[in-house]
């Protein structure tokens, strides 16, 4: 009799709408630098990716697998290093479709198959929805088949999700991207831009999932700050007479490295200006993207409001994910698709209930492989087996703990390895820049030449770790 009353008020005692396991809420934000104030740039307008740091452990050192959308995703996904290109969820489906057997079950299929109900809503794979075909919206090719019990993307407005992908206010969708203007501010609600839609969808889905009563696996993906850089106009108002810092590097290398012309943001209408020439225009950008980082920090306040609303908060571990880094100038480039730190590098913020030295951040080097394995251990489900990464439960314990190098990848530019003082980029055709972290001049100044063992040595390591891989998965 005295189990029975201690089970029921057990029962009693726990949060509406959850379960004893804890659920999972995944936030995905597009090109995200750590461009945020809880990250060091106090120019910024981020109070509720600020409050989650806060709350959570904030990786000042997270560095992704590949500098563009598709495959950082990939790997995020699955846990896996893979394939750098931005089709690497759609062969690995494919894959899947010859022999599903044989492909390492993907992180919402690994819940999914635990007994959660895993939805996501937005860009959270490459394609929001998750769907292929000429606009995004055919069902019969699935980014991840047998991952989740709903993969949404709600049109709005703008027709499609690959409208929705590149759409600006009041369902303006890309066509000609030179007929398109690179970045735009118009007064309105959250939802005249794509992003506002895909969240209220996510509010939608979080109720959903808490009248369920079942545990959960929601993956939210927010567009912006991706190309094209616009946001409801409450939100560049925060950077009206802000005084920027100085872009750090900013001239065009005048040795060989992974430098592009910044071809995705050039083909935009940018009224005749180069930001790379014309100052008042770069600031322009930088401030256009600045306002986009806090739409997107607004939309990600509703999402903790909502789960707290809902008692959800203290069983729920939160991740905030940036997909990968973007320059804004350093190096001459506007973009990502090099293998600067600036296009590796993002944010990622990790929080959940009872988390020791709770707003700590933490400089240990770890890598968005590293997220599968640590959300299977604080879920306590277990890791497939095949997976990359490691589990990041003793640095959220201790944020001092030590983290590892980090690899990363881009077909057309080589591969590079990240270790505490160093980076090393290897060309596809052999050439070698080495960069020294300690130094002022870190990615400017190419050491490789007058370092070879080190070179040789880091050779090793990056070959040494993409070799456990059997690619494409």
């Amino acid at each position: 009799m005295r189990f029975i009353i201690s089970l029921l008020c057990l029962v009693l005692f726990l949060p509406f709408g959850s379960s004893a396991q804890k659920n999972v809420l995944l936030i995905c934000v597009d090109d995200l630098r750590p461009e945020l104030n809880s990250f060091g740039m106090d120019y910024i307008h981020s109070p509720n990716i600020d409050s989650l740091a806060a709350e959570g452990r904030p990786f000042f050192r997270h560095y992704v697998q590949a500098p563009t959308c598709g495959a950082s995703r990939n790997t995020l996904l699955t846990g896996r290093y893979g394939p750098g290109s931005n089709n690497a969820l759609f062969d690995r489906a494919k894959a899947i479709a010859r022999d599903p057997g044989s492909i390492v079950p993907s992180m919402p299929a690994w819940f999914r198959n635990n007994g959660y109900t895993t939805v996501s809503v937005g860009k959270v794979s490459h394609h929001p929805g998750g769907r292929g075909g000429p606009d995004w919206n055919d069902s019969t090719i699935p980014e991840m088949p047998l991952s989740w019990d709903r993969h949404i993307n709600p049109e709005g407005a703008w027709q499609h999700p690959r409208g929705a992908m590149h759409g600006l206010a009041h369902g303006e969708i890309r066509g000609d991207a030179s007929d398109m203007d690179v970045h735009q501010s118009v007064e309105g609600l959250d939802s005249i831009y794509p992003d506002g839609v895909i969240v209220d969808e996510g509010l939608s889905q979080m109720e959903q999932l808490a009248a369920d009563g079942d545990p959960f696996f929601l993956a939210v993906g927010i567009i912006r700050p991706h190309l094209p850089f616009g946001a409801p106009a409450k939100y560049m108002k925060h950077y009206e007479s802000v005084e920027l810092p100085i872009v750090a590097h900013s001239q065009k290398p005048d040795r060989r490295t992974t430098w592009h012309s910044s071809n995705e943001y050039m083909k935009y209408n940018n009224w005749g200006k180069d930001p790379n020439e014309d100052q008042y225009f770069a600031i322009e950008t930088r401030k256009h993207y600045a306002a986009c980082v806090s739409y997107a920090d607004a939309l990600i306040g509703k999402l903790l409001e909502k789960l707290e609303a809902l008692g959800l908060k203290d069983n729920t571990v939160v991740v905030l994910w940036g997909d990968h880094g973007w320059h804004l100038g350093e190096h001459a480039i506007w973009g990502k698709h090099a293998l600067f730190e600036e296009a590796l590098i993002s944010p990622m913020i990790i929080a959940h209930s009872g988390m020791k030295h709770a707003g700590q951040s933490t400089r240990a080097m770890v890598e968005t492989l590293d997220i599968f394995p640590t959300l299977c251990d604080l879920t306590g489900l277990g890791q497939p087996e095949g997976l990359h990464g490691s589990s990041l439960v003793p640095i959220l314990d201790d944020p001092k703990q030590p983290g590892h190098p980090a690899i990363g990848y881009f077909p057309r530019a080589g591969r590079t390895i990240r270790t505490d003082t160093h980076r090393l980029i290897v060309h596809n055709d052999g050439f070698t820049e080495l960069y020294d972290h300690r130094l002022e001049d870190a990615e400017t100044l190419n050491l490789a030449g007058a370092n070879r063992p080190l070179v040789k040595s880091l050779i090793a390591q990056l070959e040494s770790r993409l070799s456990q891989t059997q690619w494409p998965w």
